[in-house]
């Protein structure tokens, strides 16, 4: 036989559930828009600062492996191949980092362009359908950018740069500068031959280490100059991350 206790818990009433409060009046919807409009911020503020840590660390990355690779001729080119790949990873991170920026940052400029603007400097034109289009985007969020556009954009604004230092860091370790055992004994690269010799990595030939990073450096290049049609809000400026 069950204790009484249990009997009288499984006969109380449930609590009843209030329906949400939705405003009523514009001073109401004023008061929410407000305050949805600072939490959007926040977290794309949020979502900005982990992209800006991931730039930080590939860019000590590089400043780290540039000072490991060049402080002596007797270092391997491989540090700075190395470095490319670390740098690439992070490229990638970023790249999904800002998409989801992205989604945060267009629901703020959706509500800026079309509610905030309208306060300060009204224009005709402007429909409700940027509220409804905010609404389906808060029932279904979806992203505004593929990760290969996401990868594009990252590689305009800071990476192309980065991979530029390295290529040139590159290039001084294999056209100019001979490798040796001793760093003594230094020289520069004479011939063709020896450049080539001088990119091998192990058993891995030169030629197929330069024809690597020429691939690597060509892919580099289509993804900086890509710039599909559409690209969301770069149509209404350029003040884009």
């Amino acid at each position: 036989m069950r204790p009484k206790s249990n009997q009288n818990t499984l006969h109380q009433p449930r609590p009843t559930i209030m329906a949400p409060v939705f405003p009523t009046s514009s001073t109401e919807f004023i008061t929410v828009m407000a305050h949805y409009h600072r939490a959007e911020i926040a977290r794309m503020a949020g979502w900005r600062d982990r992209i800006d840590r991931t730039t930080n660390w590939a860019i000590t990355v590089v400043a780290a492996m540039l000072s490991v690779s060049l402080s002596t001729p007797t270092a391997h080119h491989d540090v700075l191949l190395f470095a490319m790949v670390l740098v690439l990873l992070l490229l990638v991170i970023e790249a999904r980092r800002y998409r989801f920026f992205d989604v945060y940052r267009s629901r703020v400029r959706r509500m800026e362009r079309n509610y905030y603007a309208q306060i300060f400097s009204p224009e005709e034109g402007t429909t409700d359908d940027w509220i409804h289009k905010l609404g389906d985007d808060l029932r279904q969020p979806v992203f505004l950018t593929s990760h290969s556009q996401a990868i594009s954009r990252r590689l305009r604004r800071n990476y192309c740069w980065m991979f530029l230092i390295l290529l040139f860091a590159w290039l001084v370790k294999t056209t100019f500068i001979r490798m040796q055992e001793n760093a003594v004994e230094a020289h520069l690269v004479t011939s063709v031959s020896e450049r080539v010799r001088n990119a091998a990595i192990g058993p891995v030939p030169g030629w197929i280490v330069i024809l690597a990073v020429t691939l690597f450096y060509g892919w580099i290049l289509y993804a900086s100059l890509r710039r599909p049609k559409g690209e969301g809000e770069l149509a209404f400026g350029n003040v884009h991350v």
